[in-house]
């Protein structure tokens, strides 16, 4: 299950042990592509993280800025709020979920 993030819950979610965020645009052809994607493997880290999806032009806005998001989808692993590793773009499935499972 994939969560809506924006601003104002990223002090709950400096909490959580691992948290996946994916920074996203409406208009943007290849987050389209990974939502799902990333909707399906959540399954697969169910009680291991937490997965959200953010916005880049509503609500996720300032937070990625302050991140230094420079293209979407940009999708970044979390640990307590620390940033521990970083997808930019969408490489396909197989690969988002090997690189999630080395990270998570």
């Amino acid at each position: 299950m994939i969560n809506t993030f924006d601003d104002n819950n990223w002090e709950n979610i400096k909490k959580e042990e691992i948290s996946v965020i994916q920074f996203s645009a409406s208009w943007c052809s290849p987050c389209k592509e990974l939502t799902p994607v990333l909707e399906k493997l959540s399954k697969n880290f169910e009680g291991k993280a937490t997965f959200y999806y953010a916005d880049v032009e509503e609500g996720g806005l300032n937070k990625g800025s302050e991140l230094g998001i420079k293209g979407v989808p940009s999708t970044i692993i979390f640990r307590r709020g620390v940033e521990v590793d970083r997808l930019t773009g969408y490489p396909g499935e197989a690969e988002v979920s090997e690189w999630l499972s080395k990270s998570i």
